[in-house]
This record gives structure tokens, C-alpha cells and sequence, in this order.
């Protein structure tokens, strides 16, 4: 990787950080809130960021300046890596863009959630070479699944999300 992507990486890493904390999410209370459907900070920010994605990256793709691939969908993979990322976060209360941005506002039990990170990222990579050949998935993309044009698509659910943003916005 060049120089430069290094720190184009790093400066957007330190954006979003601190966009994280000063949005909340980097707040155990906040956390557990939304984990408790208590409150919907996290569930916003979440939304906003998979809308802004989605529509940027239609857009891109329109322009022609990036191409996509789906990748195989592999439901084995997904139900175990799904199940120990909730109980890490079940346990430490923080998921891992969270728990960075609270290590950079000096939470110490933001300390615990990263050294399990380190231990999960350890431990899988004992076992990767066997999760790699549990099952080679179909590759689709949702609008396929749907049979729907992906602009469509992109635009429907992009309308559905905002949908879904102003009533937590309203509820809250």
C-alpha cells in the first residue's frame, strides 16, 4: 500500500472516530441503550451511515468510477461470526468502530474489548484455514434476490430507511 493511502486511511480512521464520539456511540450508557431498545442513538447513526453508503456508492458506480462485486454469501460463516461479535458486544458493551473510538477518549473498559479483539483476531486465525472451506455460497445481491433494477432498489430501500430514521427521530 503507498504512503499515501496510509495516510488518506489514517485521516479518514480519525474522522470517523471522532465523529463516533461526538455523536455518542462511544458512550457505554449509549451502547447498552440501544442494546436495551432504550435508546436509538446507535440505530441513527447506523441508518445515516448505511444510507449515505448506499446512495454514494450508487452514485459512484453510475459514474463509472467504481465497479462492485457481491461475494459469495456464506450462512455458516455468517451465523458464527454474527454470534461471537454479540457476545463480545453483549459483554464489553462495545462493537469495534465503538470501543476504538472509546480508547480514544481514554475509557479503560475500552481497554478489555480491544485486548479481546486482539484474542478473536489470534484465535481465528488458528482456525481460518478450516472456516475457509466450510461451504462456497451463490454470489447475489439483494436487488437480485428481489428481482428489482438496482437503482430501484437502491432508491426504495434508501426511501424506506429515511422512513424508518424520521420516525426514530420523532419517537425520541
Amino acid at each position: 500500500m503507498s504512503g499515501s493511502k496510509i495516510i488518506k486511511a489514517i485521516l479518514f480512521g480519525l474522522v470517523f472516530g471522532f465523529l463516533l464520539q461526538k455523536g455518542g456511540v462511544a458512550k457505554f450508557h449509549i451502547l447498552v441503550g440501544a442494546l436495551l431498545l432504550e435508546d436509538f442513538t446507535v440505530v441513527k447513526i447506523m441508518l445515516t451511515a448505511v444510507l449515505v453508503g448506499m446512495l454514494g456508492q450508487l452514485w459512484l458506480k453510475r459514474r463509472g468510477w467504481i465497479e462492485t462485486e457481491a461475494e459469495p454469501f456464506r450462512w455458516r460463516r455468517a451465523l458464527v461470526g454474527g454470534l461471537i461479535f454479540g457476545v463480545g458486544f453483549a459483554f464489553s458493551g462495545y462493537c469495534p468502530g465503538t470501543g476504538a473510538a472509546a480508547l480514544g477518549q481514554l475509557n479503560g473498559d475500552a481497554l478489555f474489548m480491544a485486548l479481546g479483539m486482539i484474542v478473536g483476531a489470534w484465535v481465528f486465525t488458528l482456525f481460518s484455514d478450516g472456516i475457509s472451506q466450510w461451504e462456497s455460497g451463490k454470489k447475489l445481491y439483494l436487488y437480485d434476490v428481489v428481482k428489482v433494477p438496482e437503482a430501484a432498489f437502491t432508491l426504495r430501500f434508501a426511501g424506506a430507511l429515511l422512513g424508518v430514521l424520521l420516525l426514530l427521530s420523532l419517537a425520541s
